[in-house]
C-alpha cells in the first residue's frame, strides 16, 4: 500500500521512516489546499495533522484509510469518508502530560513575574545597590484553580494543582462530567477563581464561551490560560479588558493559526503567547507516531487478510 504524509513538518523532527516497514511512504513537509488531490491521487492511506480532507478530496482520490495525527478530526469530513467505506482513525491520550506541563509553565511564569525579573536581571540588576529587587508576586498554595473542561488533560492539571495546595473547581462544558474528586460548579464561579485554565474542545457549547459578557468576572491578578482551542475565548473582548482589569493570560491556541498579524493579543501587556506547542513535547510526539504506526499497521494487515 502507498501512504502519504501531507504535513510532516507539523510533527517536528520525529522519524517517520519507520512506516516504510509496512507501507510505501511519501513524506511532504507541507501541503497546500490545491496540492492535496494531486498528492493523494495514487495513495491508499493519507496521514495528516491539519490538512483538510473533505468531500472534494475524497471524491477525487481512492483512499482506503485516513490517519489523523492528532486527536481532533474537524479537518476531516468523517461522516462522508465512512459512507465511502474509508477507515478514519485519530490518536488520543498522547499529550496529556505535555499539555499539563505547559499549563503550569505559563501559570508559574506569570505568578512569579518571570518575564519581568528576566528583563530586570539582564538590564538593571548589575547597577543595583542591594542584592535583591522585589515586586509583589504570589504563591500558588491556597489559590482557587478553576478548570473549564475536565477531560484527561483537565483531570491531570487538577491533580497537580491539588498537589500545590490549590482548591480545584471545574465547569463541565458538556454538562456530562461528574468527577467526585473535584468540585463541579458554574462557569460564573470558575471565572472568579485565582487561576482559570481551559482544556475543552471547540464545539457549539464552547465557541465564544468567554466574552465581554463574563470577562468582567475575572479579578485583578488572576491568570487565564487557554491550552484548549482558539475560539473559546473572544480574543478582541479579552484584549479590550485585560490591562484595565489587571489580570494575566497565557495562550497557546488562537482563533486563526498561524496567528493573524492583526490579532489584538499581540498588542497587550500581560500575556504570554506560544505557537500551539503544548501538545508537542518530544515524548508526546513519539507516542503519537507510535500509536499512529500501530493503527496503520493493523489496518494494512487486516486489509491484506481480507
Amino acid at each position: 500500500m502507498k501512504a502519504v504524509f501531507l504535513d510532516a513538518l507539523t510533527l517536528g523532527n520525529i522519524d517517520l521512516q519507520r512506516f516504510d516497514d509496512i507501507v510505501d511512504t511519501t513524506i511532504y513537509p507541507t501541503t497546500s489546499k490545491d496540492q492535496v488531490i494531486a498528492r493523494l491521487c495514487d495513495a491508499d492511506i493519507a496521514l495528516t495533522n491539519k490538512v483538510i480532507i473533505d468531500k472534494e478530496v475524497i471524491d477525487n482520490t481512492n483512499l482506503k484509510m485516513i490517519q489523523v495525527l492528532a486527536t481532533g478530526m474537524n479537518n476531516i469530513d468523517v461522516a462522508y469518508a465512512e459512507s465511502k467505506n474509508i477507515v478514519v482513525k485519530n490518536v488520543c491520550g498522547y499529550s496529556t502530560n505535555s499539555v499539563a506541563q505547559l499549563t503550569f509553565a505559563m501559570v508559574l511564569s506569570l505568578l512569579n513575574k518571570l518575564p519581568y525579573y528576566d528583563k530586570y536581571t539582564k538590564t538593571e540588576y548589575s547597577k543595583s545597590d542591594i542584592f535583591t529587587h522585589i515586586i509583589d508576586f504570589h504563591e500558588l498554595y491556597n489559590k482557587k484553580w478553576g478548570i473549564i473542561g475536565l477531560g484527561n488533560i483537565g483531570q491531570r492539571v487538577a491533580s497537580i494543582a491539588q498537589s500545590f495546595g490549590c482548591d480545584v473547581l471545574y465547569y463541565s462544558t458538556s454538562s456530562q462530567n461528574n468527577n467526585p474528586n473535584f468540585t463541579r460548579t458554574t462557569l460564573h464561579e470558575v471565572l472568579e477563581c485565582d487561576i482559570i485554565s481551559i482544556h475543552a474542545p471547540l464545539n457549539k457549547n464552547t465557541h465564544n464561551l468567554i466574552n465581554k459578557d463574563n470577562l468582567h468576572l475575572i479579578k485583578k491578578d488572576a491568570i487565564l490560560i487557554n491550552v484548549g482551542r482558539g475560539g473559546i475565548v473572544n480574543e478582541q473582548d479579552l484584549a479590550d479588558v485585560i490591562d484595565k482589569q489587571g489580570f494575566y493570560a497565557g495562550f497557546d491556541v488562537f482563533s486563526q493559526e498561524p496567528i493573524d498579524p492583526t490579532n489584538p493579543l499581540l498588542h497587550v501587556k500581560n500575556v504570554i503567547l506560544t505557537p500551539h506547542i503544548a501538545w508537542a513535547s518530544i515524548q508526546a510526539r513519539e507516542k503519537l507516531i507510535t500509536l499512529a504506526y500501530n493503527q496503520v499497521k493493523e489496518f494494512v494487515e487486516n486489509y491484506n487478510l481480507s
